[in-house]
């Protein structure tokens, strides 16, 4: 049983890492064009949060046996800084001070959930508390795909919804629920299995719809295949380009 559980784990953080590089196009073109455009930044300041939150919840003193789950959101935590760091070279002065103030409020909310559970908290209650907060944000991050999959079913199409980007997000749910029921961890298993789910959810919606033309062709809803175009870009999260709102993809666990 350990050793399923440390294959489960291997296999999740190799998935998980896929979904992390996947934003690497959008930031080569960004870099290239020395703007962000319409881009939000807001995906990447929240999934730097749940892998913050996510590391912190594997390490040993909060817990045990879990060291896979800090490995790779440790990972993650790098990889999302340098995107934050390079959306803020590139982005416009108001697009600057959002993320200047986004990331104040990620390091703020880490910064109380670590201080809280060093100094007031001990044991199970240090691990239940640190669970809860980053099992809430995995929740989210997974969630956040089901306005693309809205799109989908509305257009017909699923041209900004990519088959490898979709397999990835199953896996990866899949992964890290197997491990979290072998490790009989609910902070990790429940939100991985919700991302297992969704994951299948899109995969059954890109086996209905991949040989579709799409609907595309009203106002409305070019309207909606251009922001979403944006969306699968950046992180494979949905965002509106303009309200630029939120996904990982990912996070991951």
């Amino acid at each position: 049983m350990e050793v399923l559980h440390f294959l489960f784990g291997i296999f999740g953080n190799a998935a998980a890492l896929f979904l992390f590089l996947a934003p690497v196009v959008t930031f080569r073109r960004i870099i290239k064009k020395r703007s962000t455009e319409d881009f939000s930044g807001v995906p990447y300041a929240m999934t730097l949060l749940n892998c913050l939150l996510s590391a912190w919840y594997g390490l040993p003193f909060v817990s045990p046996n879990n060291i896979l789950v800090s490995t790779v959101n440790g990972a993650g935590t790098a990889v999302e800084s340098i995107y934050v760091v390079i959306f803020l070279v590139y982005a416009s002065k108001k697009g600057k001070a959002k993320m200047l103030g986004l990331l104040a409020l990620v390091l703020f909310i880490f910064g109380g959930v670590a201080l809280v559970s060093l100094l007031a908290l001990h044991g199970q209650r240090r691990k239940v508390f640190c669970g809860f907060a980053a099992a809430i944000f995995s929740i989210c991050m997974y969630a956040s795909p089901l306005s693309i999959m809205r799109l989908v079913i509305k257009t017909k199409s699923v041209e900004y919804m990519p088959f490898l980007l979709s397999l990835f997000v199953f896996l990866c749910g899949t992964s890290w629920f197997v491990y979290g029921l072998l490790g009989r961890d609910p902070f990790v298993a429940v939100p991985n299995g919700c991302g297992s789910v969704l994951g299948a959810m899109q995969l059954i919606l890109y086996a209905i719809y991949r040989n579709e033309k799409g609907t595309a062709g009203s106002d409305g809803s070019a309207a909606a295949v251009s922001g979403a175009k944006s969306s699968m870009e950046m992180n494979g999260k949905p965002t509106k380009s303009g309200s630029q709102l939120h996904h990982p993809v990912a996070e991951m666990v």
